[in-house]
């Protein structure tokens, strides 16, 4: 399967979706650590994650499909959000925790 089709599936698959390096249990740089204390500071306690370090196609390919040249990449409903500075911005402002109302309590 193409790589841009996997990361869209992937994308798409479940309501929040976190491209990082590492895992949530074990990070593997700064920014990814900081990216997965703010999804649960908001309360997102399931979400699915991509270790971009143990899949490097999927690592420049993400970039690619987002235009976004760095990692972390949060997406949230299929749709890009932004990376580590933007969440940190938004939670900070309460607009991550407004985007991820209806993932965390569906109707």
């Amino acid at each position: 399967m193409d790589v841009q089709k996997r990361i869209h599936e992937t994308v798409t698959g479940s309501p929040v979706v976190l491209f990082m390096k590492g895992t949530p249990q074990f990070p593997q740089c700064g920014f990814s650590a900081k990216a997965v204390q703010i999804l649960k500071a908001c309360g997102v306690k399931d979400f699915a994650t991509v270790n971009v370090l143990m899949e490097p196609e999927i690592r420049s390919g993400i970039k690619d499909y987002a235009n976004w040249p760095t990692i972390p990449q949060l997406y949230i409903g299929g749709e890009f959000v932004g990376g580590s500075d933007i969440m940190t911005e938004m939670y900070e402002t309460g607009e991550l925790q407004k985007q991820l109302e209806p993932v965390l309590n569906p109707a």
